[in-house]
């Protein structure tokens, strides 16, 4: 940050804002973990970024610093009457409203996202993002780091499980670096970590049915430590999974994301040879 501007958390402190408990507000005040973020966006001038809950500019000063321009978005009216006195509006350009009904489409493509984002809505705004994500070249997110450690958890790794599997098939993932509780006023009960989300190929995305391979995956983690012979009894026979390479004895946090792609495609041909061939789905009368 520039040498005249306020220390993040005496800036904070200055602001006077009441942080509010219903839109999630942990205010970043760690100059160095805020250094470490922009380090690892390393934004260049040119470059279409968005910023979730820019809250009291803490990251978006630093950002700024090395942007031309940068978007937005923040539901707080108080804090986007901040924003707005602060930066000028050819630089900052302020969205109002709320990140899960916000239309990324209407930003230029080779979008970049970042943000220190509630935890409340981490998981459901990553899959919102992920509808538009044909139009979006990196994201770089502040969440809790038990969520991290589920998004880029491995098979056989207690912490694997649906989330991993939906937002693997989706993004390529690395976990970044680690956050204390005291980087944030007020202080989360819970550490964060900061996570980057790489949209993978379009091809890739298009390997299976993304509904499918949803009910599939919640369908083997809805009961851990069950086999598969059980979890999934109502849509594959044990002479099914085993033709797919997937010994029915095995759990879900056992199987691999191909796995789960092969189970989609199994099922959605099955779906689609019902379809026509509904007569062999009819029950033997009685």
């Amino acid at each position: 940050m520039n040498p005249g501007k306020p220390h993040a958390r005496s800036a904070f402190l200055q602001a006077g804002h009441v942080p509010r408990k219903r839109f999630g507000q942990n205010f970043l005040v760690d100059p160095g973990v805020i250094h470490g973020i922009v380090a690892a966006i390393d934004p260049q001038p040119d470059d279409n970024l968005a910023e979730i809950g820019p809250g009291l500019g803490a990251l978006t000063d630093p950002l700024l610093e090395r942007l031309d321009r940068l978007h937005a978005l923040e539901i707080d009216r108080d804090l986007i009457v901040r924003l707005k006195r602060r930066f000028h509006p050819e630089r900052l350009i302020v969205h109002t409203g709320d990140a899960l009904a916000f239309d990324f489409g209407q930003l230029e493509p080779d979008l970049r996202v970042a943000g220190n984002l509630p935890y409340n809505i981490s998981t459901p705004l990553l899959f919102h993002l992920a509808r538009f994500a044909d139009r979006i070249r990196d994201m770089h997110f502040m969440l809790q780091k038990e969520v991290v450690e589920r998004m880029v958890a491995q098979p056989g790794s207690p912490a694997y499980g649906r989330l991993s599997v939906m937002l693997q098939y989706r993004f390529h993932l690395e976990k970044l670096f680690d956050v204390p509780p005291k980087s944030f006023n007020p202080s989360p009960r819970v550490w964060s970590a900061l996570v980057r989300l790489i949209p993978r190929p379009a091809a890739e995305r298009a390997l299976c049915d993304i509904a499918t391979l949803e009910k599939v995956a919640a369908a083997a983690f809805s009961q851990r430590r069950k086999m598969l012979r059980n979890t999934l009894k109502a849509q594959f026979a044990e002479d099914e999974l085993a033709a797919l390479g997937i010994a029915p004895d095995k759990r879900a946090e056992d199987i691999p994301l191909a796995g789960f792609i092969a189970l989609a495609n199994a099922r959605t041909k099955a779906e689609l040879l019902a379809k026509v061939h509904p007569e062999n789905n009819l029950k033997e009368p009685v």
